[in-house]
């Protein structure tokens, strides 16, 4: 690449650049860039969310810059304050230990571990002296602090902030410090630590490291942030076909936004991609390079060929979990909540209110009842979740919805 291509490809999908003009001048240097990443271990499981952020540091290793994944483990004792009307709770080591190893394993998908150095903040933040932390704090002021929006907001409403909250942002900002980071990534939500990594790094002697944000990147339902809690989330470790199904679920304006900043392609290949006028087939190439990504090229054909089985052909998944079902009488809500289908019989009738609910592939009326004789038969919802009822008696016998005669 040349220099500005460069430049293009790692501000590709960014939200903020502080600044661009400070970024184009250390590439000209031509020296590899000491890039700096934190995650504070505070949740295991990471969703494609979370990814865009990784992802954002593949593009500068893959461009032969130090890539630095720094685990929080001191600053997850403290607990970050963002976003948070009330003091968080702080982990424990042994909380911190544990999703660590995760976070490890499941970031490797991505970053080369031959390339990555993983670097844990106690290893630095652990050995300031009283002295030093003195120091540190000298270099900011309570009224920066409180152009936070968070804490604002806490102060002016009388909401308690304790003092050890402020230390957060400069625990965070004494890492970039302490690695004399070149460049600082993180969430349009850690825009304000970030900065004061910026601001206090000249008080030591060191040029200001440019900071880059990446946005939240909105779930499958192309509305809301990606977040487990609302079920509209891509997991990293979710199984392959699964992955494939949600991926093909989001709309075509979304999609480009996922291509964007879930996938390796440089802005011109992205618009290439865009003026060959063919949705559908951009779709289906954007959920094989993901699973692919997570889990390897034959995992994404493999997906992609079940996919086209399952919709296109409309054959129920070559392997699914199955579920023995004693006889009786049955209503369809109680099923997909009992055996998670739904998260529960309020969203089962949503579901199937919205005709989203499947049995043997032919949609439910809202008010069907299954009697459970023998034999068995599919439920589904929606593109990916599947799951097979197994009747006493083996395949073969009746399955009725709203079965005449029987009470």
């Amino acid at each position: 690449m040349t220099r500005e291509e460069a430049f293009d490809h790692l501000t590709k999908g960014c939200v903020d650049v502080v600044t661009a003009e400070a970024l184009r001048a250390k590439l000209a240097h031509g020296k590899p860039l000491t890039v700096k990443v934190g995650f504070d271990p505070t949740a295991p499981d990471l969703h494609l969310g979370h990814t865009v952020l990784i992802r954002k540091m593949k593009h500068f290793q893959d461009l032969g810059h130090r890539v630095v994944f720094v685990i929080g483990d001191f600053t997850g004792m403290i607990g970050d304050p963002t976003g948070r009307s009330k003091t968080r709770p702080p982990l424990s080591p042994a909380d911190i230990e544990r999703n660590a190893e995760t976070y490890k394993q499941q970031v490797f998908k991505i970053l080369d571990p031959a390339r990555t150095e993983i670097r844990f903040n106690r290893e630095w933040l652990g050995a300031l002296t009283a002295d030093d932390i003195v120091r540190l704090a000298a270099t900011y002021n309570v009224a920066r602090m409180l152009e936070r929006r968070d804490f604002r907001q806490r102060y002016e409403s009388g909401q308690s902030i304790s003092v050890h909250e402020f230390l957060y942002p400069l625990a965070q900002a004494y890492d970039s410090v302490a690695l004399k980071a070149d460049v600082e990534l993180g969430g349009t939500d850690q825009l304000f630590n970030l900065n004061v990594g910026r601001d206090i790094m000249p008080s030591y002697g060191i040029e200001p490291q440019v900071v880059m944000t990446t946005p939240l990147l909105e779930g499958t339902d192309g509305v809301e942030k990606m977040s487990k809690s609302l079920g509209n989330y891509v997991g990293v470790a979710d199984p392959p076909g699964e992955m494939y199904a949600k991926l093909l679920s989001i709309s075509d304006p979304l999609m480009w936004r996922y291509y964007t900043l879930l996938t390796d392609l440089t802005p011109s290949e992205i618009e290439g991609e865009r003026a060959l006028g063919q949705p559908m087939a951009s779709k289906l190439a954007l959920a094989r390079r993901i699973v692919a990504d997570f889990h390897g090229v034959v995992a994404g054909q493999a997906a992609e060929a079940e996919w086209r089985r399952i919709h296109q052909q409309r054959q129920t998944p070559s392997e699914m979990a199955e579920v023995p079902l004693a006889p009786g009488r049955y209503k369809p809500r109680d099923l997909l909540a009992a055996h998670g289908l739904a998260r529960s019989k309020s969203d089962a009738e949503r579901l199937l209110r919205q005709r989203a609910v499947k049995k043997d592939g032919v949609p439910l009326e809202a008010t069907a009842e299954i009697v459970a004789l023998a034999g068995s038969f599919v439920l589904s919802v929606g593109p990916s979740r599947f799951l097979r009822f197994v009747g006493a008696g083996g395949a073969g016998g009746p399955w009725l919805d709203k079965p005449p005669g029987l009470g």
